[in-house]
């Protein structure tokens, strides 16, 4: 990667949209990338729209700011489509990834006429099968990286392990869980 790549994430608070964007900073991070990550929202609860964002880059970055033009947009809920504009300012070379169990057919009349690439997945469904409870932001982090490729999928994987032992310690069974919704999330994208 030669130039820094910016991503927004759209999702409700609860949904672990900041969460994936952190994380996505930190495992960058540690593969020796300069990154940013960081979350946007007032007061509100769980629930409500929250947007985060990353920059990735091999390069110091030096602004320091919301991004208004990203290459990449991240929708963790897909009734957000309907709430909030999630293709304002999204470059028409990058693309959308959007959370949902529909056909990419069906969700094309909500994106104001986006013309870039358009991924979906099911996150719920991944979710459900390999930790037994819907949290969609395993999978769309996986899903943001298979997409975006701002770092190998290997790297990404063991960055992510690490993190997991880490802050699961004590709940190997959660490591399992999070680990084969990441690796079944590359497979799956669309």
């Amino acid at each position: 990667m030669s130039q820094t790549v910016e991503i927004r994430w759209h999702g409700r608070g609860g949904q672990g949209a900041k969460t994936a964007a952190l994380l996505l900073a930190d495992v960058a991070f540690k593969t020796g990338m300069h990154v940013q990550g960081f979350p946007e929202y007032g007061p509100e609860r769980m629930g409500a729209p929250i947007t985060a964002y990353n920059r990735i880059s091999d390069a110091p970055i030096r602004v320091h700011s919301n991004i208004y033009t990203p290459e990449y947009v991240a929708v963790v809920d897909e009734t957000l489509l309907e709430a909030v504009d999630v293709t304002a300012g999204l470059k028409k070379e990058g693309a959308i990834i959007i959370n949902t169990s529909q056909p990419k057919e069906a969700i094309l009349p909500h994106l104001k006429g986006y013309p870039g690439a358009v991924y979906t997945i099911d996150a719920k469904k991944i979710s459900l099968a390999t930790l037994g409870k819907y949290y969609p932001n395993s999978p769309m982090l996986a899903a943001v990286v298979a997409i975006t490729k701002v770092m190998e999928q290997e790297a990404f994987l063991r960055e992510m392990e690490l993190s997991f032992q880490h802050k699961f310690a004590k709940k190997p069974e959660v490591i399992k869980g999070n680990m084969e919704a990441l690796k079944m999330t590359f497979k799956e994208v669309q």
